[in-house]
């Protein structure tokens, strides 16, 4: 799965991805850009 890095400014692939859910009950994925370490986060299922 992949998620924009905004430090990179790129899409990057997600490493050590976690299904999360936010306060209104909608899922995502959160996880680590594999290039600089940022947090990356995207927001539905996949």
């Amino acid at each position: 799965m992949q998620a924009f890095c905004f430090k990179c400014r790129r899409k990057v692939e997600i490493k050590n991805p976690q299904r999360v859910t936010l306060k209104n009950g909608r899922p995502a994925t959160q996880g680590v850009c594999p290039v600089c370490g940022t947090k990356v986060f995207r927001i539905g299922r996949s």
